[in-house]
């Protein structure tokens, strides 16, 4: 099984339906045994860092995802809170990645919203893709590139596309709106 963290954050349905589209049995659940005991556990996220995290400690869930051992995948708002922190209103966030999330300068360019690609691809994450595909991002803040950074993506600046360390991996860009390469990054996740 499957566990998606329920929080308060958008775009779990896509992520759910993405999923289910591959066959796979996912459960949408803030419950912390049902995420425990889950085989692979997915993060996603659209929204704001600092009610976001209110959420998670609130309901415990952020001490539980920073014990997770199996396979977890952060998604955009998710890769930014397991970093440190952010500075969307001025958050701590989970530290699991040793890297700070950054506003991107200047205010006219933000956010960066479309089909981008991805350089210095270092993962199994990344089987079968290559730097001239193209994948989805919609974000305004960016995590800094860091020892965990898997991939990276340039706008305005280069930025961590992409983190792992240990059992955890995220991306900021959204594999599950990313056509046939969001495609595979999500089966290569789910087959590890």
């Amino acid at each position: 099984m499957i566990a998606i963290i329920k929080y308060n954050a958008g775009n779990i349905k896509s992520v759910e339906n993405a999923l289910k589209r591959f066959g796979y049995e996912c459960l949408v659940t803030d419950n912390p045994e049902l995420i425990r005991n889950a085989s692979k556990v997915i993060f996603p996220g659209v929204g704001e860092a600092s009610t976001a995290m209110q959420y998670l400690k609130k309901h415990h869930l952020d001490s539980l995802i920073k014990s997770l051992t199996q396979p977890t995948l952060g998604i955009c708002l998710g890769q930014q809170l397991m970093c440190k922190y952010s500075e969307e209103n001025d958050t701590e966030c989970l530290g699991i990645f040793d890297a700070d999330v950054k506003k991107f300068p200047p205010e006219e360019l933000v956010p960066h919203m479309g089909w981008n690609n991805l350089g210095n691809l270092k993962s199994k994450l990344f089987n079968g893709i290559s730097d001239e595909d193209n994948i989805y991002f919609v974000h305004s803040y960016y995590a800094e590139l860091s020892e965990e950074t898997i991939a990276t993506c340039q706008y305005i600046l280069p930025f961590s596309a992409a983190m792992q360390k240990d059992n955890f991996y995220a991306t900021q860009f959204h594999p599950e709106k990313s056509a046939w390469v969001g495609e595979r990054i999500l089966k290569n996740f789910l087959e590890l």
